[in-house]
């Protein structure tokens, strides 16, 4: 069976070595080498797009990756240092998909504090370089994508027909100060990521384009999220009852109703059946889609879970690949 798996991610060194060091800080990116989190960032599978990557997925059964860049990124610089940042990922990714066609292909890195250019790059990836779409990775200097500035990006997203998807970011500071710090260990750190923050900062991330109008502004734009939804799945009734009276009269639809005609959900990460259900019934199988999160998450367990899914073949092969071959018109 074909396997598409489109929340999976690399890095290049010699690119992040080029974003000053006090952003990457600022942004909450751990710099202390002793920092447990750092030691155990897969920082090699991270930069290989090579025969240890394929191997891998191959002993899964994976036939394609759909690339993105993990952070730190261009969305931390601003000016055309950012521009050409995310340029030299770009042009890094689409050479790594011409060595392997079948295997790879690739989200758009764009340098989101220069938004005009952020759109007209979104375009090269797409139009010359033969992306599917782009990868955002949280919001960008504490603004989420329903920021007015973000316009330009959201609007060519939806003439070029290409999804975004909303990967999670670290928290801004001020969040993680006020809701995780001052735990023991290093459990700070992972309840404002992994654990909980990432998720919850997606999740708002989703209802804040819903909510502010901004897909209603662009109806025909597609939103990805991972991580079977980001407890939306489990949330989106109470959040469409609690909101439904003032939906009427400033939103064209309700929230749930919003969300659920323009945001798919991906397994990245997830891989037990109480979400998994939740967000089937809740979205229905024709808005999911398999992904691992790798190097972060196991292809083989990615690959056992998808096995063992309590649904039909022809729903398993949407899934595994339909969805997402139609989503992204990948080649098939």
């Amino acid at each position: 069976m074909r396997i598409v798996a489109l929340e999976e991610h690399f890095t290049v060194p010699g690119i992040v070595a080029g974003i000053p060091r006090d952003a990457i800080a600022r942004r909450g990116f751990p710099t202390d080498p002793d920092f447990r989190w750092a030691q155990t960032i897969k920082r090699t599978e991270l930069a290989d797009l090579g025969p240890n990557r394929l191997a891998d997925m191959d002993a899964s059964g994976i036939t394609v990756q759909v690339l993105s860049v993990a952070g730190p990124g261009a969305d931390l610089v601003p000016g055309q240092a950012g521009i050409d940042l995310a340029r030299a990922y770009n042009d890094a990714l689409a050479e790594a998909c011409a060595r392997h066609p079948t295997r790879y292909r690739g989200f758009a890195h764009l340098p989101m504090l220069a938004p005009q250019a952020a759109a007209d790059e979104l375009e090269r990836a797409v139009k010359d370089l033969g992306f599917h779409g782009v990868l955002v990775n949280g919001a960008t200097d504490g603004r989420f994508l329903d920021d007015k500035m973000f316009e330009p990006v959201l609007a060519r997203a939806e003439q070029l027909d290409v999804p975004i998807y909303l990967h999670p970011g670290i928290p801004t500071q001020a969040v993680r100060q006020d809701y995780f710090d001052g735990l023991p260990g290093n459990f700070s750190f992972t309840l404002a990521l992994s654990a909980w923050g990432w998720h919850a900062d997606t999740a708002i991330h989703t209802l804040r384009l819903a909510l502010s109008g901004a897909l209603d502004r662009h109806p025909g734009l597609k939103i990805v999220i991972g991580h079977l939804g980001e407890a939306l799945p489990f949330m989106l009734d109470r959040i469409d009852e609690t909101t439904s009276a003032q939906a009427k009269s400033l939103l064209s639809r309700s929230v749930r109703q919003t969300i659920t005609d323009q945001v798919w959900l991906t397994t990245s990460g997830f891989f037990t059946m109480v979400p998994f259900m939740a967000a089937l019934m809740t979205f229905g199988v024709d808005r999911l889609m398999f992904s691992v999160d790798y190097p972060f998450a196991s292809n083989a367990r990615a690959r056992a879970f998808l096995d063992t899914l309590p649904v039909s073949p022809a729903d398993r092969a949407k899934i595994a690949h339909g969805n997402a071959d139609s989503l992204l018109r990948l080649p098939v």
